[in-house]
Parts: structure tokens; C-alpha cells; sequence
């Protein structure tokens, strides 16, 4: 529990591999790690973790020493993808993927159940594909595919979730802007992947089943707050970014929602990874 923040805080994070987020950048930039003890979540769900779980444990190995407990799924294709999950505490069970032959083995989704006051929560770590606008380069039409495949699998694994009544909240790199509040040159990108109309329209059926964007909901009719800029030019100067990284929790977890957040740092050289730090705080 946070000494900020009391209450279940749950933080996602895409880490652009957990190797480089844990090096030290510069004079004024320690890396994942300081940042980690100093926000003190309960949980952290990580994404492109993109290293095996032995390299994994190794860049972590101070947080693991200091209590962490990391449960991951590394991706069969060396150096992409991989997500986990930091926890105070042992999750009582872990499930790997969601029932896909082509997916379950690339490191896109884990969820555990986790305690939180005498209840069991379950938490999944997301990594959804970026995908590809469709063009007629061979190698776009293969990537906008690919989402396309694995919206239609894990959508309906989500509608099942929401339907068994468990307290649960899915968070990660959705790689899908639900709308255009949430990026903020939208004009632009109306063509790009990440913010193509079947794809909103997906997130938007997901909203419409049950699931509750806590980010959404909690601050309302505003831009962003964004969690991703390009390292490339003035984007993050400019909060010229997308809001991809977020939490979708069933109605009763979303109702105990206390507060909700965008980990920002201060300045472009503070930066351990392209995205930023997304919390939530629940309440029992």
C-alpha cells in the first residue's frame, strides 16, 4: 500500500523492455526501479517486458529482493512482446492467455487473482498488437490481420470474464484510443492504426457490455490525460500523445474507485520508457 495513497493501487506500465527501464539514463534519471519504491502500488502490470524471464528477473533483482513477487509470460519470438505482474503478495492462482492457439504463446495477456481486503480480484496484464492501417505493402495487411484476429478472440473472452461476476480489472497497451479525447492530434490519425473506426467500435462494445473505463469515467470530458508520447521530436513537449494505456474494470470494482492517475515526469530526460506510469486506486 502506498504511503501516499491509501487503498488498492493498481498501476499499469509498458516498459519498453524492462532492461533499458531499469538503467540508470542520466545524472537525474535513476530508472524503473527508484520510481517503483517511491510510488509503491500494490500491483504492476507490465507490458513489452521483451526479454526471457531470466533476464527479466535479473534487471528486476533489487525489487524482487526487496518483496516483489513477478509472474510473466515471456514471448516465443526473442525480443517482442511479454507482459507480467509485480504483486506485494503471492497471487492465489495465475492463467496464461485467454484460450487462443495463436496467441497464448506470444506474450500479449496473463492475469492472476490477487487478495485485496479478504476478496479476491482478478488482474490481467495487457498487450494488445499495435496492427497496421491496410495498405498494399504485404507486411501492413499481415499486422492489421493479426489485431483483427485477436480483437475477435479476446473480445468475447472478455465479455465471458464481465459475465461470471468476478471482481476484475484488465489494464495494459490496449494500441487503441477509444476516442477523440484521447489523442490529441485525432484529426490526423483517423487513418492510422490505433484509431481506426472498427477498432474504437471494438473497445466501444466492450464499454457498452459492462466494462467501465475507470480513466474515463473518472475524469471526464477532458483530453487525454495521455500516457504515451514518441520519443520523436517535441511530442511529449508538447503533450502531443495518445491515451492507449488504461484500466477496464467491471461495475463493481469501478464503483470503489478513489482516484486515478497519469505518473507524467517532469521533463523529457526523466523519461525510463515512451509510455508513462497509469494508477488506479480502489477502495474496499
Amino acid at each position: 500500500m502506498s504511503a501516499q495513497t491509501s487503498g488498492f493501487i493498481v498501476t499499469t506500465i509498458n516498459v519498453n523492455g524492462v532492461r533499458a527501464a531499469v538503467k540508470q539514463r542520466n545524472d537525474d534519471n535513476p530508472g524503473m526501479l527508484p520510481w517503483l519504491t517511491a510510488a509503491a502500488p500494490d500491483v504492476v502490470l507490465l507490458q513489452e517486458i521483451r526479454a526471457s524471464e531470466k533476464l527479466a528477473r535479473k534487471a528486476l533483482a533489487p525489487a524482487l529482493d526487496d518483496g516483489w513477487q513477478l509472474v510473466m509470460t515471456e514471448s516465443s519470438v526473442a525480443g517482442h512482446a511479454g507482459v507480467g505482474l509485480l504483486t506485494r503478495t503471492e497471487p492465489a492462482a495465475v492463467r496464461i492467455g485467454f484460450g487462443s492457439d495463436e496467441f497464448d504463446g506470444l506474450g500479449r495477456y496473463l492475469e492472476a487473482d490477487v487478495d485485496h481486503d479478504g476478496q479476491t480480484v482478478t488482474v490481467g496484464s495487457l498487450y494488445l498488437p499495435t496492427g497496421a492501417a491496410p495498405t498494399e505493402d504485404p507486411k501492413d495487411v499481415a499486422k492489421y490481420e493479426e489485431k483483427l484476429r485477436f480483437l475477435d478472440e479476446f473480445g468475447p473472452y472478455l465479455d465471458g470474464l464481465l459475465a461470471s461476476g468476478r471482481a476484475a480489472v484488465i489494464a495494459g497497451d490496449w494500441n487503441i484510443a477509444p476516442d477523440e479525447r484521447d489523442i490529441k492530434n485525432w484529426k490526423g490519425n483517423r487513418k492510422n492504426a490505433g484509431f481506426l473506426p472498427h477498432e474504437r467500435e471494438w473497445v466501444a462494445a466492450r464499454l457498452a457490455g459492462g466494462w467501465v473505463d475507470v480513466a474515463r469515467e473518472h475524469h471526464g470530458d477532458v483530453p487525454g490525460p495521455y500516457a504515451w508520447w514518441s520519443w520523436r521530436g517535441k511530442a511529449f513537449d508538447n503533450d502531443a500523445g495518445w491515451r492507449i494505456d488504461y484500466h477496464l474494470a467491471t461495475p463493481q470494482l469501478a464503483a470503489r474507485t478513489r482516484r486515478t492517475w497519469v505518473d507524467r515526469a517532469d521533463a523529457y530526460n526523466l523519461r525510463w520508457s515512451d509510455h508513462a506510469p497509469v494508477s488506479v486506486v480502489f477502495g474496499s
